[in-house]
């Protein structure tokens, strides 16, 4: 399995600017990405804490394809451009993404 892995930082604006990114979000962005073909499942976790440090992540998305090819696929999908330029309005340098294999023990 491999996952696009999505963190979130905390917008500047304070709590407003923080409600209406999460609305926006999933108004607008998540079902965008549920449109993404290959696409196996999507999980949105909000961050509570950040164990013995401080943290300005809110939130983390995690997004399932069978594999690498998949993932690629969804990438270069029109969903998932459309989402992507709907994260660039609604959270403009606010994403870190990361892509994420499973780990079977090889070097």
């Amino acid at each position: 399995m491999t996952t696009l892995l999505a963190l979130y930082r905390r917008p500047d604006g304070g709590a407003d600017a923080l409600a209406t990114f999460l609305r926006r979000y999933r108004g607008e962005h998540l079902p965008l990405v549920a449109g993404t073909p290959g696409l196996r499942a999507t999980r949105v976790q909000r961050v509570n804490e950040a164990l013995g440090a401080e943290t300005d992540l809110v939130m983390i998305t995690s997004m399932d394809f069978d594999d690498r090819e998949s993932l690629d696929a969804g990438l270069a999908s029109d969903a998932m451009r459309q989402a992507g330029r709907n994260l660039r309005e609604i959270a403009p340098g606010l994403s870190t993404l990361l892509v994420l294999e499973d780990d079977d023990g090889s070097e």
